[in-house]
């Protein structure tokens, strides 16, 4: 079994950025949405130098992502205008037609994140209508950034519902570095997201970020 691939998220310095150089990362994040890790623009577009600057997964540059709740088409074209980002992570209630929109109109790719509730019986019935729409699939646990996963036993429903629309499901919500290697050696998503995981004290600490990638490449 292949690894997946790692995203993080939530970076706000440079110095953890250039300090993941080299590790088999395939997308960074940051949040836009209010949050204690949201950044401007601006800082935003001196992060995404950064990135630009490293190499991650085979010897590629990492992919920026943006993290979204309910964006307007307008609002992302400004932004987009001064950070470059390459993915567009929508959270909140945007329709199939707007995540369209984002993607044909702005040229960055869209992923639509689905919180996970009680029951995955429902993951066939939300993706469906984003087939066309949308170039991958993110689940997380209901609220989003509560540190704290939804019952995994969920994530098969959606990774079949995510495959019948031909895009990779990443998983998000309470991963760390003890729970990785099970996550993907359990249930094989195509893509992992961790933010508060891999801090301490709530700043991104980058002895975590090691562990993790190490334990979900070595697991």
């Amino acid at each position: 079994m292949s690894a997946p691939r790692i995203k993080i998220c939530g970076l706000k310095d440079a110095g953890t950025i250039r300090a993941m150089d080299g590790l088999p990362i395939h997308e960074i994040g940051f949040v836009f949405a209010p949050s204690k890790r949201q950044v401007t623009p601006e800082t935003a577009a001196s992060l995404i130098r950064e990135v630009h600057a490293l190499k991650g997964a085979g010897g590629e540059r990492p992919l920026a992502a943006g993290v979204f709740v309910n964006a307007e088409f307008e609002r992302l074209r400004e932004l987009l205008a001064v950070a470059p980002l390459d993915i567009v992570q929508l959270h909140g209630e945007e329709s199939p037609s707007l995540c369209r929109s984002i993607r044909s109109g702005l040229n960055v790719r869209v992923w639509k994140v689905f919180s996970v509730g009680e029951s995955g019986d429902e993951a066939a019935e939300r993706i469906r209508p984003y087939a066309g729409s949308v170039d991958a699939v993110l689940i997380d646990t209901a609220g989003g950034g509560t540190g704290k996963p939804f019952d995994w036993e969920q994530i098969e429903a959606y990774k079949a519902a995510a495959r019948s629309i031909g895009v990779p499901l990443y998983v998000a919500g309470g991963l760390n570095p003890d729970n990785a290697d099970r996550l993907v050696r359990d249930y094989a998503p195509d893509g992992i997201d961790v933010s508060s995981g891999v801090e301490t004290e709530g700043q991104k600490d980058i002895h975590k970020i090691r562990l993790f990638v190490q334990k979900v490449v070595e697991r």
